[in-house]
This record gives C-alpha cells, structure tokens and sequence, in this order.
C-alpha cells in the first residue's frame, strides 16, 4: 500500500534555498533518517547509500502566455 504526502507552497528564493540547505543537511548527515517537511507534515524517510536522481527542466514560451520555466527534482530508492 503507497501513501502519498503533496504539498504545494509558493516561497521566495530564499525560501527554497533554506528548504533545498535543509534536504542537503539531513541527506549528507549519519544518520539513517532524513526527516522531510512537506506542508504542515514531517515525514520521516531512510535512504540507502545510493539513491537514484532525475532532474527534468522546462522552457516554454508562448506568444499569449509568456514564458515559463520549470525544475522537477526526483529522488529515489529502495529501503
């Protein structure tokens, strides 16, 4: 059975920068756990040593919309 915790948060650069120097912490640390903040929750994760990375960029640009760029970031593994 899957669980799934989602959130979405519109933050300043500053924001996401402490969130993503959070996520380095907890993944570069020696503990087991990485304790992830998402929304009001606090999910705690263990990674192993190797975990797999995607990233994904998108640049649109349209002549009604304007332009629009987007960074997905997956992490995953198997405990």
């Amino acid at each position: 059975m899957a669980q799934r915790t989602t959130a979405d948060e519109t933050l300043t650069r500053e924001e996401v920068a402490t969130y993503f120097e959070h996520l380095a912490t907890a993944f570069g640390g020696d503990e087991g756990t990485v304790r992830i903040r998402v929304g009001n929750k606090t999910v705690d994760l263990e990674p192993p040593d190797g975990v797999d990375l995607s990233v994904d960029v998108i640049e649109r640009s349209t002549m009604f919309r304007g332009k629009r760029e987007s960074v997905s970031i997956e992490l995953s593994w198997k405990p």
